[in-house]
């Protein structure tokens, strides 16, 4: 009797919470069948609960939004957003009882100025999306995630997400102008601004930008965009340790290179990747690095970098051709998480950021770890600005192995940490790494962080759980 009643009364306000949505929505962007509201309750991140969303509603425009917005304040109800759920840590994990806001249908690119050098787009636009049509005027958006044939814009915005290009072109928040975020009571707040430069008032921009959803929902964006350099050389050099390999990238920075990526593989993950598209890559080595440019002159920077490898000791390298064999060592790098995960069927990403200088330390640390735990763990990393990701595999339907999983991951954290590093260079922070936040930041950082949280969201309803 007891539990009907509370099916009762959970049932009538998910009624409300419907009918009140459908005031200022269409039909089709309110969905409410369970079977399919499911498909939208997390990302692809391991170990993070995930609710049931009371509904989830897909708005097209920033109006909608903010029907939304007030709709949950005035009953209370927590929002996630969401865009394409390629996220790794959590963060846009449902809650129970949630409206999941996902602004995949907000997919337009507004403008394109090759004078002012600025995109203006909705937040639902796929980063692949933008880089083409901002490369019909030789223009370029640097920023891209490994997943950036799927991930949105407004997802890059929400994780301060990287990429490859990090090295040379910096992260998302470096390409943020200006921002229109709904406030979690239906306002419209703008911030930033579309010229060159800017310094009124705070920086509200930064501040969105890695919030992970939980001070407000991006609606649209205004992006700085670059001249679109030459199409990039890559080298690929073999190592007969993983140390020799992060001495090359030592090398290679204090040399005052500047690469527009410098990427690192180790034996783990060339195997997984050989086994499961038949690259070819080169098994007996340790460590392999792939190195690129795109400068006026690819060859001669591909030289001197070459015989910088092979000072740190490169058994071989092998500078490509031409743009079509470049591409090919690069797509070798791209599938190395979709290897690594075929390897057991379940993987944890890890996404722990290094100074330079001690990303040797970081790649022996992981190597003890994953001995100590009887466990496979890959490596790739932007070597270049020291963002590893070490990639725990375990077979998921093994309670024992996905144990020791866990624990190798959380090591692996407290070693980035003390090796002066942070705990997420690109990912974010999401379910998965709250307790690594709290320990990274320090109790005042963590206090000052939630009183930032407590003027743009009194209520607490935007994602929470989320951060901290």
């Amino acid at each position: 009797m007891i539990m009907s009643r509370i099916e009762a009364t959970h049932d009538a306000e998910t009624s409300t919470l419907t009918d009140r949505l459908l005031a200022g929505l269409p039909p089709e962007a309110v969905l409410t069948d369970p079977d399919v509201t499911a498909s939208y309750s997390h990302d692809m991140a391991s170990f993070c609960p995930a609710g049931a969303p009371a509904v989830v509603v897909l708005p097209r425009t920033v109006e909608e939004v903010q029907h939304v917005m007030r709709t949950a304040s005035e009953l209370r109800v927590p929002v996630v957003p969401q865009g394409a759920r390629t996220g790794l840590s959590g963060g846009a994990n449902a809650t129970d009882g949630c409206v999941v806001l996902c602004l995949t249908k907000m997919d337009r690119v507004l403008e394109i100025s090759p004078v002012d050098r600025i995109a203006v787009v909705e937040a639902g636009v796929v980063n692949a999306d933008l880089s083409r049509a901002v490369a019909e005027h030789d223009l370029y958006y640097p920023p891209d995630p490994s997943s950036w044939e799927t991930c949105t814009i407004g997802g890059n915005i929400g994780t301060a997400s990287g990429g490859l290009c990090c090295v040379k072109y910096g992260v998302t928040a470096e390409y943020v102008l200006g921002l229109d975020v709904v406030l979690a009571d239906g306002r419209l707040l703008s911030t930033g601004r579309r010229t060159a430069k800017g310094v009124a008032g705070y920086d509200l921009t930064r501040l969105f930008v890695g919030s992970e959803g939980s001070l407000g929902i991006v609606v649209r964006a205004v992006l700085a965009l670059r001249p679109r350099p030459p199409r990039q050389l890559v080298l690929a050099a073999e190592f007969p340790s993983a140390a020799a390999a992060c001495d090359a990238v030592c090398r290679i920075m204090a040399g005052g290179h500047v690469p527009s990526l410098l990427e690192l593989m180790d034996r783990t993950t060339v195997k997984a990747v050989n086994a499961l598209a038949r690259m070819g890559l080169p098994e007996t080595t340790e460590a392999l690095l792939l190195a690129a440019f795109d400068t006026p002159d690819p060859t001669a920077d591909l030289a001197a970098v070459g015989a910088l490898c092979e000072a740190a000791g490169a058994t071989q390298v092998v500078p490509a051709e031409d743009a079509a064999e470049s591409e090919l060592l690069l797509q070798a790098r791209r599938l190395a998480l979709t290897a690594l995960e075929a390897v057991k069927g379940t993987t944890m990403i890890d996404d722990v950021c290094v100074p330079r200088s001690r990303l040797g330390a970081m790649l022996e640390g992981v190597e003890r770890i994953a001995a100590d735990h009887g466990l496979t763990i890959g490596v790739c990393a932007h070597a270049g600005d020291g963002n590893t990701h070490p990639t725990v595999c375990f077979d998921a339907a093994d309670p024992e192995e996905t144990r020791r999983a866990r624990a190798s991951f959380d090591e692996i954290m407290a070693l980035g940490l003390r090796l002066g590093g942070t705990i997420t260079g690109e990912h974010g922070v999401g379910v998965l790494k709250k307790e690594w936040l709290a320990r990274e930041i320090g109790p005042v950082g963590v206090e000052m962080q939630r009183a930032v949280k407590q003027v743009f969201d009194p209520l607490g309803i935007l994602n929470p759980g989320k951060l901290f």
